[in-house]
């Protein structure tokens, strides 16, 4: 199936997820290039595609995988998403294509789509209007509750703050201009310490899951957190599922939490997800099974439609 189809991974930095998806590919007979978005362009008026992709300018990719969405001006980013909806209109799979990327990557879009989705999510506020930022901060703190502020476009658990009742909000300039605030989910009660857990979404299924213990209340791996491998229990499994499928990911990274009450709520669905520390607690090859998926689910099925 995968004879000569030719591949794009996506990244300015290759790193241990880029060579472990070229070694599942590559392992499957298809042929990969590392491209950068930066490095790409459109050309409308020229003919062929209009599209210039280093490494296929004979032919564009048969398929193109996501590792990396570098940053930039508005501009920048705005060109390199383009690049990826325009690769999409052109029948060449994308995984996960610009719309997802879209969605995840802006937390607050994140928010709206699992609650419309019906997948429960703690009461969050994204605005630019400082009088509405203070009115849900004021609201859920008189509550009892504590309030974390996120970066709206940010990962790896950079750039939160935790406010208590009384506390100032950080000002517009700290924040983009942008408050995102979101209630804080306690899970550092009694014995169990700082917690969350991460599970790997790939075609619909959940294929692995573990628990990560903070060394504080951000649990992240980047953040100097603790792996330990989770046997996935049916609540899990489907609240990341029904995370995934609310932003159209083929694939996701989904972050979930339990309040004291015991609820299974998501924080985040990560639409280039990491998955080395998830891979270093379970015996199954992660990269395998997106490269399997990839192939099998995304090339296959549109290679299959008449174009």
């Amino acid at each position: 199936m995968s004879a000569g189809l030719r591949v794009a991974i996506v990244t300015d930095e290759p790193a241990w997820h880029g060579t472990e998806l070229r070694r599942a590919l590559e392992a499957r007979n298809a042929e990969v290039r590392f491209v950068s978005l930066r490095e790409c362009r459109l050309e409308p008026a020229r003919a062929g595609s209009g599209i210039g992709v280093p490494g296929f300018e004979d032919h564009l990719p048969d398929g193109v995988m996501v590792r990396d969405l570098p940053g930039g001006t508005l501009e920048q980013v705005v060109l390199r998403l383009d690049l990826l909806h325009a690769l999409r209109e052109l029948g060449v799979p994308v995984y996960n294509d610009a719309r997802v990327i879209e969605r995840t990557v802006d937390k607050g879009m994140t928010s709206l789509l699992l609650q419309h989705a019906g997948v429960p999510t703690p009461p969050t506020c994204v605005t630019e209007a400082p009088a509405q930022a203070r009115a849900f901060f004021h609201s859920e703190t008189s509550a009892g509750h504590e309030v974390v502020v996120k970066p709206l476009f940010g990962s790896l658990g950079a750039g939160l703050t935790r406010l208590t009742a009384g506390a100032e909000l950080p000002g517009a300039p700290e924040v983009h201009g942008v408050w995102y605030l979101q209630r804080y989910v306690e899970t550092g009660a009694g014995t169990a310490g700082w917690h969350d857990w991460r599970v790997l979404v790939v075609g619909g299924r959940a294929v692995a899951g573990m628990i990560r213990r903070g060394r504080g209340w951000i649990s992240n791996v980047a953040q100097g957190a603790h792996c330990e491998p989770v046997q996935l229990e049916s609540d899990l499994e489907r609240l990341s599922i029904a995370a995934t499928v609310a932003v159209g990911a083929d694939h996701a990274g989904v972050d979930l939490v339990r309040d004291v009450e015991g609820r299974l709520l998501v924080l985040e669905v990560n639409g280039i997800p990491a998955w080395k520390g998830l891979q270093g607690v379970t015996p199954i090859d992660l990269a395998d099974r997106v490269a399997d998926d990839f192939l099998s689910r995304r090339i296959a099925r549109e290679s299959a439609v008449p174009r």
